[in-house]
């Protein structure tokens, strides 16, 4: 079931994870992005089964040391930026969100120290 809010209305792939590593949302971005996967049928899986080596090790390792993750692919041609986030409530561990926002190949820097 997709996320019932202005995230189905956003171009950027959101996926919800629990503490578990269990997938418990996606919205239409991010179905539409797993669609050779799998789609909706993700939710309930384990994340960690969709990734292989390394980045299953990485992912684990996250999921131990809460800490969060950013880095850039390309995939169909398109170049994007991945946010790998911790969520917590109440300063208690409950999973991850993943962003993924298509960027375009030039993107300019601005420094505004």
């Amino acid at each position: 079931m997709p996320i019932d809010n202005w995230t189905n209305q956003v171009a950027i792939a959101i996926t919800v994870t629990d503490a578990d590593g269990i997938i418990t949302e996606m919205n239409p971005t991010s179905m539409a992005t797993f669609t050779v996967d799998g789609e909706a049928k993700l939710i309930g899986s384990d994340v960690l089964a969709c990734h292989p080596e390394p980045a299953r090790a990485k992912l684990a390792a996250m999921y131990k040391a809460h800490q969060p993750n950013h880095y850039t692919i390309r995939k169909n041609g398109q170049r994007k930026i991945i946010h790998q986030i911790p969520l917590s409530k109440e300063g208690v561990f409950e999973g991850y969100v993943e962003i993924s926002i298509p960027i375009p190949d030039h993107l300019p820097h601005f420094d505004r120290d």
